[in-house]
């Protein structure tokens, strides 16, 4: 007689969710979140983006690279600084290191905590230079050509 253990797909070891509830959480997902690409590409529009972005690290962080014109408000500093620098009725999108670090969602919360609409941006400053946007350091301003694990090489956005 022989006996077989059946082998578990580890990927649908859980089973994925009904469609509605996917769109519903995928919809969340992007009302709470934005990509570097976005917003770079809207920053870099004609215009008022209609948002401000907003570096939540230190100085010395800052002072090595930011985007050009966030504002910057470590995290710690926004419930006694953020109404002298932010006004409650535009958006502000976070930023801090990058995927490894939850400084922007830190920011985010105190921010939304204190009334203001906020996004984090996903990647951070790390996907910002890897995906080859200038930035700005103490020094000046600086670009890296884009890293080809994060962006298209020679194309202005991925396609998705």
């Amino acid at each position: 007689m022989s006996t077989s253990t059946a082998v578990v797909n580890p990927v649908l070891r859980v089973a994925p969710a009904a469609p509605a509830e996917a769109a519903a959480y995928f919809r969340a997902s992007l009302v709470f979140h934005a990509d570097v690409s976005d917003v770079a590409a809207a920053l870099a529009a004609d215009g008022d983006p209609g948002f401000v972005v907003l570096d939540s690290r230190s100085t010395e962080a800052w002072d090595q690279g930011h985007i050009p014109g966030a504002v910057h408000l470590p995290t710690a500093l926004i419930p006694e600084q953020a109404e002298q620098l932010l006004d409650k009725n535009v958006p502000v999108v976070t930023y801090c290191w990058g995927p490894g670090c939850n400084g922007a969602t830190r920011s985010a919360l105190a921010l939304a905590e204190l009334g203001y609409q906020v996004k984090e941006m996903l990647g951070g400053f790390e996907y910002w230079a890897r995906e080859g946007f200038g930035f700005e350091t103490w020094e000046g301003a600086e670009r890296r050509d884009a890293d080809p694990l994060t962006a298209p090489v020679g194309a202005e956005n991925c396609g998705c």
